[in-house]
């Protein structure tokens, strides 16, 4: 029997939070996986539809105490918390993809400066953001799934870091994005209720974002010792799903707008999940799914500037977990996922 007809079994720890959530919604509709249990300390006893009655699940809510009867485990937990439960479930030889930013970050000192904490991770697991790091994430049996705006920005930025153009060179990048409601997470916070939000917008984390660090490394280089100015500005409007991402870029020597499209389209030839679009996307353009749009355009001072449309919820988190998971099966990429 190969892998793809194998049925796995999966878990998800963590599954009371919007990714959680949106994680069983895709792995329900998945036709090589069977959910085996879903863990949430604070929701234990309760039914799934409970909370989320649109989404036909019938499991109950369990407190996660080291169980490790599936295949596959999902961790969709707060900052710090996989920390304690990856190295037992990687001890029991279980494959895992981690939602949060435990093990992201290559460098221990970026860990505990944009993350804080006492504890930092004793391995970095593989990065899995499929666009760049496809082959390696076939082989991998344990993953640390991309932060949404870092998905956002990363895609929107890749091809002119990696994409092996001559003479193409990036000074500085200026990023304003702007993200739904929903990626603060389900826990009730006065500053995000209704009566704060609406009609309302602003900008938060302003100069120390945890996700910067991970734009760069991904990017070839460091926070702490960038090759190139940087300068991120994440915002919060009164939407629920969608990041919005708008990045200006000057590069030292001009290019034509033809070459940049080129440049592009080669890049992402064989992702299925972006979009190179020849209009200005929109968050509309892609929300309830797990594509990225790329828009190009150029301004009158001859800087570049991308814009970038993913759902936080979907390609931002639990669509590329799913899409991380096909690799690693065997699955077609896209499965589940269209």
């Amino acid at each position: 029997m190969n892998q793809q007809q194998k049925t796995w079994t999966a878990s998800v720890i963590g599954a009371s939070g919007y990714s959680g959530a949106e994680l069983i919604k895709l792995l329900k509709r998945h036709p090589g996986i069977e959910i085996e249990a879903l863990y949430a300390h604070t929701q234990a006893g309760k039914h799934f539809s409970e909370l989320y009655p649109a989404i036909p699940c019938d499991k109950v809510f369990q407190t996660y105490e080291g169980q490790t009867d599936s295949d596959i485990y999902f961790l969709a937990l707060p900052h710090g918390e996989a920390l304690r439960l990856v190295p037992g479930l990687l001890a029991a030889g279980k494959k895992i993809i981690d939602l949060s930013g435990d093990y992201r970050l290559e460098k221990v000192d970026e860990h505990k400066h944009f993350y804080g904490g006492d504890k930092s991770p004793e391995a970095v697991l593989q990065y899995g953001m499929p666009e760049l790091f496809r082959d390696e994430i076939v082989k991998s049996t344990a993953i640390s799934n991309p932060g949404c705006y870092a998905t956002s920005i990363i895609l929107g930025l890749a091809p002119l870091f990696r994409g092996g153009m001559v003479g193409l060179e990036v000074e500085s990048v200026n990023v304003t994005a702007i993200s739904g409601i929903s990626g603060a997470g389900r826990s009730a916070k006065t500053e995000l209720s209704f009566s704060e939000m609406s009609g309302n917008m602003r900008a938060y984390k302003v100069g120390k974002h945890q996700h910067t660090p991970e734009i760069m490394q991904a990017l070839g280089t460091s926070a702490t010792e960038p090759s190139f100015r940087f300068v991120m500005t994440p915002m919060i409007a009164p939407y629920v799903r969608g990041i919005y991402s708008v990045l200006n870029v000057r590069l030292a020597s001009p290019a034509t707008m033809a070459s940049i499209r080129e440049l592009y389209a080669g890049f992402y030839a064989d992702a299925p999940f972006v979009r190179l679009r020849n209009g200005v996307t929109e968050v509309s353009h892609v929300a309830n799914t797990n594509f990225c749009d790329v828009s190009l355009a150029f301004e009158n001072d001859g800087s570049l500037v991308i814009i970038t449309a993913i759902d936080n919820l979907v390609k931002g988190a639990a669509g590329q977990a799913v899409q991380n998971m096909n690799l690693m099966l065997g699955f077609d990429e896209t499965t589940a996922l269209l």
